[in-house]
This record gives C-alpha cells, structure tokens and sequence, in this order.
C-alpha cells in the first residue's frame, strides 16, 4: 500500500468508528483537520453547513441528494440537540407526519425553541429549518421518537392549524384513525380549555366514521361548562370505512391515498376497452414486446444491457456455466432474471384475460415473479440467498427522492392492503396507475421495485384490455418525476397523464 492509500485508510478507520457508534451528524471536533479536509477531497463525507458533516460515497455525482436525503431526521435530530439541548420539538404538523409514519423530507422544517432565532438554516439541496422563538410546550405534550421531539400525537391534533384539514387530508384522516378513544383527546382539550377546537376535532372525527369518539368529546366539554359547536373542518367527507378499533396509520393512509387519488386517475387516463379481448393475438403481441421491454425497463435501473444480450438470453443460447466471467456481471445476469420473471407474468396476464380477478392473481404470484427476478444472480453469488426469503428486512431508499419508503413493519400491513383494494376496484385504469404507484411507495424488496412496478402496471393494462406499455429510458427523468410528486405531494395527476401518454 502507498503512502497515499494508507493514510486515506488511516482517516476511513476514524470515519468508521464513528458510523459504528451511530453518528450521522459528525461535527468538527469529532475529526482532526487533516482526516476531515482528506474524507472531504475523496468524497466520503459532505459539508452540510459550517463544522457539521455527513457521510457520503465518492461515486456521488454532483447535485446528487441520495446521502442528504437518507441523513436528514437523523442530522436534525443530532444538530437540534447540540444546538438548542432539550428545549426544542418539532411543529405539531411535521409530528402528525411522523406519527403516521410519513418520513418524506420536507422543504423546511419547523422548529420551536425559546432559543430560537426566528430565521432559516439552510442546509444541502434547497432544504432548511426554521426555528421559531416559543415557549416550548407541557412536557406530558412531547415525545420523543428517534431522537426527534415531536408534540404527542393528541396534542399534535389539537394545535396543529385548523387550515391542514383542507390542505392536508390524507395525513390528518390518517393521524385520526389512530385514535381509538377520546379520553387523552378530552384530556388535553378540557387543560387548556379548547371549546372551539373541540368543536373542530369532533367534527374531523365525525368525518372519519368516529361517532361515539365525537360524542364523547362534545359530552365531555359540555360536562365541564364549555360550549361547544361542531363544525366539519375537511373539505369533502371521502367514502372511506374504518374499523372502530382501526389504528393502523399504514393500513389507513394506504386506504386514503387510494380514496383521494382514484378519481383524479379516472378523469385524466383514457376509459378502458369495452371489448372482447382476443387472447392469443394478445398474448402474441406481449411476446413480441419482450426484447423492447427489457432493454427498456433494465435500462431505466442502471443495468447496461444490450439488445443483443437480450436476444441471446430469449434464444436459449445465454449459458451461465459457459460465460466465463460474465456469469458474476450483474448486468447479464438482470437479464437473464428479467426473461425468467417475464414468463411468470405471461401467465398471470393470461390468467387475468381468462376472466381472474387481477388484485388475486397479482397477490398469488407477485413472489413468484420476485423470486425468478433474482434467482439468477443468487445462483452466480451476486446476492444472497437470504434476499430471496421475502419482503425487505429494514430500510430502503431510493436515489435522489425526498420520499421515505415505508418502514419494514409498515410494508407488512400495507402490501395486503394494497391487494384488497386492486381487488375491490372496478375501474381498470385506476388498478393500472395506483397499483405500479403504490408499489413503487411501498418499495417492498430491497432491488427489482421498479421492474416490479411495471410489470404490475401491465398486468392490470390486460385486465382492462389496454396494450403492454413500454415506459422509455428515454423519459426516465419524467418518469421518476411524476412519481416523485405523487409521493412527496401526493399529486396523482402528472403520473397519470404520463402514463396515458405512453399508450
């Protein structure tokens, strides 16, 4: 080793002991100078702002958020701790989110502190916090929730502004459906004397299906003198049916975002054929797609995958024993998986197109599409067999998105949920757009979500007789733009026109 090499090794060995003792946000003085100025020339860590860094990877490109984006609670939570010690939580708004499990990067995060300096602290990639000067709140009003000190969730509901009913739907439905009593309601509303919000809360639950829990607040506010008038403070009441006891957050926004989203799907993606389907010219016609398909959607993940390696895995003349070196590339290998899965979800269309319900057949064989996926790769010991065994076992994320996927609990609650309501839906352009955007949400395995997605996506193109429909590599930019916006935004409405245009 040179003289070079070894000193960067020497700083890298500083950089791990760190990570190994879970610091994200390393300050200054956690590194010499020269460790720092030598991680930061070779890429392996990032300046967030003056004295305060994060880890990173040399092979980032410039502009690139991903290290930013999968930093960011735990730097806030490290940064907001030095910076202002315990006196300081999250706005209510930004703790509902949390509650919910809702982990998307918000543009600015709000901060309350008596510290405060009532001004912006930018950070990386357009984003900052703001931290408002305020007392801070009762202390039975604050949780903390992986590092970060949030307001509880009753507390969250109550002084949160009235105006993120209307705004925020989705996670106010959701952050409700939580509730399974009135009584800590009652509580913090009866302390600080909250008639009028009283009579907002109860109409909010109202609006969810939650009688006896708005009942029983009136009741409990006009036991105590107060005068209470309930007013609905959402916009529209969605046709949503929860279980009395209901508490899933994951179970629920999944429901809501379907709820919300199914209607702007069906006003912007053309009506489905209303015709007999010939099933063998169909299927004849999805065979003749395959190599277009592949070189597409291996393409839009990275893989450097020519047609003619295609043709040569289609052919049956593509040997793993005999590729010599090729038999550990990754790129030939996602080839080969993406024949293998291909045949998969041939007989799943086939199986729609014969008369099946496609939310069941999708349920049935969606592992099996899975497994064929990556079984190559597994063979040529570029994974492991245990990514093989199901769902992933902790977090994901995705490159360059402000969207948290769901934690590994919450892909175990939202995948069946998601199934039933494929299941239950009608409308076959609907079951098209959410089912490839809720799975790529979701984000279930660790690799293949995206080919996933869009087979998904064409599965149900059959169920409602529309082509196989080849996303270009092309327009990948607009495509993971329109599906940044539906999960950060949930703005379902640039999706879906994309994906009508493609037809």
């Amino acid at each position: 080793m040179n003289g070079i090499s070894q000193k960067l090794a020497d700083s890298l060995e500083q950089l791990k002991q760190l990570q190994e003792a879970g610091v994200v946000a390393i300050q200054s003085k956690q590194l010499s100078r020269v460790h720092r100025e030598r991680l930061l020339k070779h890429g392996f860590i990032r300046e967030v702002i003056r004295g305060w860094y994060i880890p990173a990877m040399p092979d980032e490109k410039p502009g690139d958020s991903t290290s930013w984006y999968t930093s960011f609670w735990d730097f806030c939570a490290a940064y907001l701790s030095e910076r202002f010690d315990k006196s300081w939580c999250l706005s209510p708004e930004q703790s509902l989110s949390l509650h919910i499990g809702d982990k998307t990067v918000p543009q600015q995060l709000l901060v309350r502190s008596p510290k405060g300096n009532n001004k912006p602290t930018a950070f990386l990639h357009n984003t900052s916090i703001f931290d408002v000067r305020l007392n801070m709140p009762n202390v039975e009003h604050i949780e903390n929730l992986e590092g970060l000190n949030i307001y509880s969730l009753p507390s969250a509901l109550i002084y949160c502004s009235a105006n993120q009913f209307q705004t925020s739907p989705i996670r106010m439905r959701t952050a409700l459906s939580m509730v399974t009593d009135a009584s800590d309601v009652l509580s913090v509303l009866l302390a600080g004397n909250h008639s009028v919000i009283a009579g907002r809360i109860a109409g909010a639950f109202r609006n969810i299906g939650r009688d006896l829990i708005a009942d029983n607040i009136i009741k409990g506010m006009q036991a105590a003198d107060f005068k209470v008038q309930e007013e609905d403070p959402f916009a529209e009441k969605l046709q949503v049916h929860f279980g009395r006891r209901e508490a899933s957050p994951y179970v629920n926004r999944t429901r809501l975002m379907w709820a919300q989203m199914r209607e702007d799907v069906i006003a912007h993606f053309p009506s489905d054929a209303s015709k007999a389907i010939d099933i063998k010219a169909y299927m004849a016609e999805v065979e003749d797609k395959f190599v277009t398909d592949a070189y597409h959607s291996l393409s839009i993940e990275g893989y450097r995958v020519t047609r003619e390696l295609i043709e040569l895995v289609r052919s049956g003349n593509w040997q793993t024993e005999s590729a010599n070196e090729s038999k550990k590339h990754l790129d030939a290998m996602a080839a080969k998986g993406y024949w293998d899965a291909f045949q998969e979800v041939k007989k799943s269309v086939r199986t729609v197109l014969e008369g099946k319900n496609p939310g069941d057949v999708l349920e049935q064989a969606h592992s099996d599409w899975f497994l064929t996926l990556f079984s190559p790769s597994v063979a040529a010991g570029i994974i492991k067999q245990s990514d093989l065994a199901g769902y992933r076992s902790g977090p994901v994320y995705i490159r360059q998105s402000m969207h948290t996927p769901p934690s590994r609990e919450a892909v175990r609650d939202m995948m069946p949920t998601l199934f039933d309501l494929i299941a239950e839906e009608e409308n076959a352009a609907v079951r098209v757009v959410l089912g490839h955007f809720l799975f790529v949400y979701i984000h279930p395995y660790f690799d293949g979500n995206g080919r996933m997605g869009r087979f998904i996506m064409n599965l149900m193109m059959a169920s409602g007789g529309y082509p196989w429909t080849v996303v270009p590599v092309e327009r990948r930019d607009e495509y993971m733009q329109t599906l940044e916006a539906a999960s950060v935004n949930q703005d379902i409405v640039p999706f879906t026109k994309f994906l009508a245009s493609l037809l």
